[in-house]
């Protein structure tokens, strides 16, 4: 049995050309957040199937990419203007990590 996690990875890409190619790859394994922060839900082996797409893709001595665990059942918040109406609430997370 496979146990998912949940992963938030993001990236700084300091060249415009490879800037879409990292994140259309990203969108391929994880969910948006922003531009640049995804959520990823899923096993380490899919975490390290898209770091190792991404690897392909970005030049090591030039950009960033990084990739954090989420603790399981962890305080989720939010700070700043809502994205959403209020009484809109995003309950996009799978219910194993919430």
């Amino acid at each position: 049995m496979t146990s998912e996690q949940a992963f938030v990875i993001g990236y700084d890409i300091s060249n415009p050309r490879r800037l879409p190619r990292v994140h259309r790859e990203m969108c391929r394994h994880a969910s948006p957040l922003e531009y640049s922060i995804f959520l990823l839900v899923g096993s380490n082996a899919a975490k390290d199937r898209c770091l190792e797409e991404i690897e392909a893709l970005i030049e090591p001595q030039d950009d960033d990419v990084r990739c954090y665990a989420l603790p399981v059942r962890g305080f989720q918040g939010r700070i700043g203007r809502a994205s959403l109406p209020e009484g809109i609430l995003w309950t996009g997370l799978p219910a194993a990590i919430v």
